[in-house]
């Protein structure tokens, strides 16, 4: 199977300031693909490599195996892209721009675009420069996805949308999936990676410092378990156990983090006087927070 997104060992440097360093991707086809960090990750800096508005320092970049910098051309034809700033023509309206873009593209579905607009609550008779954050941004997502191209690379494709649209949104996204289509989606807001994602790269200081399901993700993470006994029980057993830390009793229960497999625990348990067991899965926030803890301990700034 062939990568949509592949970089091997992709770098850009701005002098003395960081940009991404040995950036390591492949985005499957069909998938929807987290890209997850805070601001000034190097999330913007890698999108502008793979659609070639910037060169790479070193390393490659390719899309649908095409080298991004040698036709990049060829590779615009095939995605829809929305930046994570996105500003044009303060004096057109919505429709205008919309129509403007269409135009560019050609041979696309209007009723699909129009279904768009109405499905994410835009008025378009209105100008550019008389919009809110979240209706430009609402302008950017039907030039986007009107097309439907076989790609769609978003930066921060949520930013100003209120709870409702952002739902629309998803289902939008899920749809794109089962038709087929490849997300690359850039985001710093960690819930909505959790729940449009199937695979999530967590870049730190312009580095990859995790890549995998979000499933496998949460695996590595602690899980909160709380047992509750009949009687008092001896704790030294689960101590033992590997993974578990933070072993506390009070009476008849014993609280615990378990990393890794959970079942040593439950087999254990399972012998003793069980009257109730408790286990809460880690979020993706969790192991993101875990991934960005400095050396002192302490939650990066």
């Amino acid at each position: 199977m062939t990568a949509i997104i592949s970089t091997e060992k992709l770098t850009k440097s701005y002098g003395v300031h960081r940009g991404i360093l040995d950036v390591d991707l492949e985005v499957n086809p069909g998938e929807v693909f987290g890209f997850l960090g805070p601001n000034g990750a190097g999330k913007t800096t890698t999108i502008r490599v793979l659609l070639d508005l910037i060169r790479p320092t070193s390393g490659t970049a390719r899309v649908f195996g095409i080298v991004s910098s040698e036709d990049p051309v060829a590779i615009h034809r095939r995605i829809g892209y929305l930046p994570g700033e996105f500003n044009l023509y303060d004096r057109l309206t919505g429709a205008e721009t919309i129509e403007y873009f269409a135009n560019l593209r050609g041979g696309l579905d209007r009723a699909y675009s129009g279904q768009l607009i109405e499905r994410l609550g835009l008025d378009p008779s209105r100008r550019f420069r008389e919009y809110s954050k979240g209706n430009k941004q609402k302008v950017g997502l039907v030039c986007a996805l009107q097309h439907q191209p076989e790609l769609l690379i978003l930066d921060e494709p949520t930013a100003g949308l209120d709870p409702l649209v952002q739902q629309v949104f998803n289902q939008i996204l899920f749809e794109a999936k089962a038709a087929g289509r490849t997300v690359f989606l850039s985001s710093h807001i960690i819930s909505e990676v959790e729940r449009t994602c199937d695979r999530v790269a967590i870049i730190r200081d312009g580095q990859i410092v995790r890549l995998d399901t979000i499933e496998a993700l949460r695996e590595m993470a602690a899980h909160e378990v709380e047992l509750r006994f009949a009687e008092p029980v001896d704790p030294a057993p689960y101590g033992a156990v590997p993974g578990v830390s933070h072993l506390a009793v009070e009476g008849n229960t014993l609280r615990m983090l378990v990393t890794g497999p959970i079942a040593p625990v439950v087999r254990l348990a399972a012998d003793g006087h069980l009257v109730d067991f408790v286990s809460r899965e880690p979020t993706l926030e969790e192991v993101f927070l875990a991934e960005y803890e400095t050396a002192s301990g302490q939650p990066a700034r």
